[in-house]
């Protein structure tokens, strides 16, 4: 008996990848750790339901979205361009991590996760917020409920959210073009 493969081709963190040849019907969590040893994201609970799996899916539009890859079949991302939290710091030459994004930055400034499992998920989708606020600013007065939109498919084991929360409203606050303030 021999397992049905096909090839596969796609972008992820900006480095191409492939034709690698795929069995159908791997999920995307198991290629990311397995084919391309990218362990950060992570196999919470196999059902789509925590998100510490996520990754970012960016699309021609500009936009971007979170995929959940422990239910996603590896070749729903054939030629497209996919972020895993490996992705969001600047590295040298060598691969050495120079400087944390501001999300994963702000994360550790406000001790925003206990065990770290979620904290992959909560990054991929702190990140599409904040890029949509790019594009997209907010009245100030709605920027609560717009955090909580983000990232309310999360899950935290260690019930971090508050922390997580104020690391994200943290960074909106602080990057300017985000939050357009009340006219008085």
């Amino acid at each position: 008996m021999s397992i049905k493969t096909k090839p596969m081709s796609l972008t992820i963190n900006n480095k191409s990848y492939g034709p690698i040849d795929v069995p159908e019907g791997l999920m995307m969590i198991d290629f990311l750790h397995e084919y391309v040893y990218l362990t950060g994201s992570r196999l919470g609970c196999g059902q789509g339901i925590c998100h510490a799996c996520v990754a970012i899916v960016d699309n021609s539009s500009g936009t971007s979205e979170e995929v959940r890859t422990c239910i996603t079949g590896a070749h729903f991302f054939n030629g497209k361009k996919v972020r895993t939290v490996e992705g969001h710091a600047k590295v040298d030459e060598q691969g050495e991590v120079v400087e944390l994004s501001p999300i994963q930055q702000s994360f550790l400034d406000h001790y925003s996760f206990q065990c770290g499992y979620c904290t992959p998920g909560f990054v991929n989708a702190a990140t599409i917020f904040v890029e949509k606020l790019k594009r997209e600013p907010i009245d100030r007065e709605d920027l609560e409920g717009a955090i909580s939109h983000a990232l309310e498919n999360h899950i935290c084991r260690c019930t971090g959210y508050v922390r997580y929360y104020e690391a994200v409203r943290d960074v909106v606050l602080k990057t300017p073009g985000l939050v357009k303030e009340a006219v008085k």
